[in-house]
């Protein structure tokens, strides 16, 4: 006789360990060091000249103004703010704004919006393939995976030639089936700073469309490098190019709103009809998840897009952060010819060309704090750090 299997064994006390997010990791590591002299660059978060991280004035206003006038707490549906989406789209996809086809709701932050697509293509395509250059965001994989898809990994950036291997990427491309997804980043790439040229970006909108390729944008930090119209001009240029697209976004960075995870999730099928059946999928993918999105901050960002006194000032504001991190990318590059490139880069990420093993000396003899790729946010320096850091840095390429 078969004996019953032993429903006392332990459910929750079975499970193996997990390995801890190598940059969660590091973050704990900085609060613990309480050494004065610290420099935490591994944090990816926008400071100021003396290593605050504020919150924009426009945002602050927009909020009193949600304050004096929000009458009810209910829920406000599966889409979250309705107005919020239709308000960005002008300013992430410009003049393609107008699309009928083109279609967003709000999520909880970019991860929010990064998942969301990623299951919505599992959806669509289970056998889907995402194409991913190395390195790229540390979540970016474990989204793809926690989705289901399968992952195509090809080099994106050779660190020692502080350089996108781009030929690798167009031979990755040119080997993808008809359906593959690629995942690109539209502005400020998150590690490395190094984003396409306007000639790079012609060749990959080629590509994509010849071999019927789903380009999935992930742009997190527009406005950051060179300006919204110019940092969203890759993105915009694919809108023309391709039938069906999609777009994660996020406010988190270009409004100051860390703490609210406020993002979207922005697609375009073949036609209108094509992207409300898509809608359709996404508010039931969404509804297993989140059911409904938190309002706060969305309304937030909403009130200061909506109104032409807080939308200029939020413009003006992103344009002295913008002008701080190029500013600091200048200062860096100048202190010695090897870090040269840092001032030809975008956004708030660069990457050095350290070893994990100077990373660590870093660390250990002068108390700053950056990825072990060498990955570090170019404005997590206070105005009174930049010298003791490039010294330590070259220092370390030196030993």
């Amino acid at each position: 006789m078969l004996s019953e299997p032993d429903t006392r064994a332990p459910m929750l006390g079975s499970l193996p360990e997990i390995e801890t997010d190598a940059l969660l990791r590091l973050i704990a590591m900085a609060m613990e060091d309480e050494r004065p002299e610290k420099i935490d660059v591994g944090v990816g978060v926008y400071r100021t000249s003396d290593g605050a991280t504020p919150i924009l004035s426009a945002v602050k206003k927009a909020e009193k103004r949600l304050w004096e006038s929000q009458e009810s707490k209910g829920y406000l549906g599966m889409k979250g703010d309705k107005l919020f989406p239709e308000l960005l789209k002008p300013v992430v996809f410009g003049s393609h704004a107008d699309d009928p086809a083109l279609m967003g709701l709000q999520t909880p932050g970019g991860c929010g919006a990064l998942t969301l697509g990623f299951k919505l293509v599992k959806a669509a395509r289970p056998d889907a393939r995402v194409l991913v250059g190395t390195p790229t965001w540390a979540n970016h994989e474990p989204l793809i995976r926690g989705a289901g898809l399968e992952i195509v990994t090809y080099p994106y950036y050779r660190k020692e030639e502080t350089r996108i291997d781009f030929d690798a990427m167009v031979e990755a491309f040119e080997n993808a089936r008809p359906g593959d997804v690629a995942l690109l980043h539209g502005c400020c790439h998150n590690p490395t700073g190094a984003d396409f040229d306007h000639g790079q970006w012609a060749k990959v909108r080629a590509i994509i469309a010849d071999k019927g390729i789903l380009p999935f944008v992930d742009i997190a930090y527009q406005g950051l490098g060179d300006g919204f119209e110019e940092d969203g001009a890759g993105l915009q240029g694919l809108m023309g190019a391709v039938d069906e697209i999609i777009v994660s976004q996020s406010c988190d960075k270009n409004f100051g709103v860390y703490r609210d995870r406020v993002g979207c999730l922005f697609f375009k099928a073949g036609s209108p009809e094509a992207s409300a059946r898509a809608m359709d999928h996404v508010m039931q993918l969404a509804r297993e998840m989140w059911s409904m999105p938190p309002d706060h901050g969305a309304a937030a960002v909403r009130i200061v897009l909506e109104n032409d006194d807080l939308r200029q000032e939020w413009l003006d504001e992103v344009a002295s952060m913008r002008a701080r991190i190029n500013q600091l990318r200048r200062r860096i590059a100048a202190c010695d010819s090897r870090l040269a490139y840092i001032e030809d880069q975008k956004g708030m990420f660069s990457m050095l060309p350290l070893t994990p093993a100077q990373v660590d000396k870093l660390r250990e003899d002068h108390a700053i704090y950056m990825a072990d790729s060498g990955r570090f946010n170019v404005v997590g320096l206070s105005d009174d750090d930049v010298d003791r850091f490039c010294k330590a840095v070259l220092e370390a390429m030196d030993g």
